[in-house]
């Protein structure tokens, strides 16, 4: 007996759950490398000057000198110092032996700090390494905040970089953002595409070789249903292939005996006419028998996909052509490396061809080549057919009564052969009348 799953079972590799999953291993490789970028980058990763938060110790400080007596402010700026941030208080500006520049405001924390005094008017200076002569060794970064009573307090870092500025770190921030995201990207769309263009592949290669292998069963869930339900149609085709082919090949043998009876009666008619009558009769049933069968167990459709030269094959086929008397024009490359049936290929042109020869004059070949495919083009000199058949000639035993019917011999099923060749290969077949008279066969077939 086999075990139910629950309603609520699901499998674990799905396309959603990969898609869930992309997205968090991006978040988290986002962080990873944020951080990694913060550990090599140094100084340089760290914050502006506004956000390191020396800003408000440099206020509370400044907040205490300036509520304590004279002789206390020396030993609370000592005891705020420490190896990174030095504190000092001064009687008067001069006592600080700061450089002298054009514009010592700190514009950019003049504000802020003015707003943590609550002092609106306090008079703030602002100095950086750049400021102080090059060849003085003790260059750095320094802040003087007058007291109220205008006594000043000097506070100063060692020279460093304080990072870089907001738009660059964004910028970097974006970087890494997109980085990651292509990282956990392409490991995930690896793990989604490969079955899909595994998929693809076999699918294509079902289309021009009947007989190919079942398609390998890898992905995530969806991937793998649609694999599975694909490799049953393939085994049901075959199947019903392979049945057809028994069936039509006993309706062979059983109708060939009555005809041979009925020719063979005739034999005994006394009436030459009815007995000629007879015959005729009898002969294109046989030919119509032999054709539909000829077209319905097409061997050359099981036939395996290879690789040959398609342009030899349109040299040979218009050979062919010559030595049968018949002058047919080529024109394009002479060599062209296509992928498929080269038999089955071989029989739709010499139809085409024959056709054009038998329904026409001046029968041509062109072999044109693109990026995405190739067209082969079969035109001649005659009369053509109305736009309005173009589509019904490619029915099996449709003849078109004038110029193109039964008396040039055959029973309407080389157009319907050719098409049905073209299609398996993925490609098209169509018609159209040429300008200056005649008829045009173009045959495109894709490029994998």
């Amino acid at each position: 007996m086999k075990a139910k799953l629950s309603p609520f079972h699901r499998p674990r590799d799905t396309v959603a759950r990969w898609i869930a999953l992309t997205t968090m291993l991006a978040m988290l490789t986002l962080l990873a490398l944020n951080e990694l970028f913060g550990l090599l980058a140094g100084t340089w990763a760290r914050p502006p000057l506004m956000e390191t938060g020396l800003m408000e110790k440099a206020a509370a400080i400044t907040r205490i000198i300036d509520s304590v007596a004279p002789g206390q402010r020396p030993d609370i700026a000592r005891a705020a110092s420490d190896q990174a941030f030095a504190a000092q208080w001064l009687p008067r500006r001069e006592d600080a032996r700061l450089p002298v520049i054009d514009d010592p405001q700190f514009s950019e924390g003049s504000a802020f700090l003015r707003k943590q005094l609550g002092r609106p008017d306090a008079r703030i200076e602002a100095f950086e390494p750049a400021d102080w002569p090059a060849d003085q060794p003790n260059r750095r970064y320094a802040v003087l905040i007058q007291l109220a009573d205008h006594s000043w307090v000097e506070f100063s870092v060692p020279s460093r970089s304080w990072g870089m500025k907001e738009w660059m770190r964004n910028l970097i921030i974006i970087a890494l953002i997109l980085l990651s995201t292509f990282i956990v990207g392409l490991i995930a769309t690896r793990h989604l595409a490969t079955p899909l263009e595994r998929f693809a592949e076999g699918a294509r290669r079902f289309g021009v070789d009947f007989k190919a292998p079942p398609i390998p069963v890898v992905g995530p869930h969806e991937i793998r249903q649609a694999i599975l339900a694909f490799n049953a149609m393939q085994a049901q085709l075959q199947h019903f292939v392979q049945d057809r082919t028994q069936m039509l090949a006993a309706i062979s043998h059983d109708l060939r005996a009555p005809l041979t009876r009925m020719r063979l009666r005739g034999e005994f008619i006394d009436d030459a006419e009815q007995q000629s009558r007879l015959f005729r009769d009898v002969d294109e049933m046989q030919v119509m028998v032999n054709s539909a069968l000829e077209f319905f167990r097409d061997e050359a459709r099981l036939e395996h996909a290879t690789a040959f030269d398609l342009a030899e094959l349109l040299h040979t086929v218009v050979d062919d052509f010559k030595d049968a008397g018949t002058e047919v024009s080529f024109e394009g490359a002479h060599r062209f490396v296509y992928v498929g049936r080269p038999i089955g290929i071989k029989r739709a042109l010499v139809n085409l061809i024959d056709n054009a020869s038998k329904y026409g004059s001046e029968p041509g070949v062109q072999l044109k080549a693109f990026m995405d495919r190739v067209e082969i083009r079969v035109h001649d000199r005659g009369p053509g057919i109305a736009p309005q058949l173009h589509e019904q000639v490619f029915a099996p035993f449709f003849r078109i009564e004038g110029s193109r019917n039964k008396n040039t011999g055959g029973v309407s099923l080389g157009l319907s052969a050719a098409r049905a060749t073209v299609l398996e290969h993925g490609g098209t077949l169509t018609l159209r009348n040429r300008r200056s008279g005649g008829l045009e066969v173009k045959v495109s077939l894709p490029l994998n």
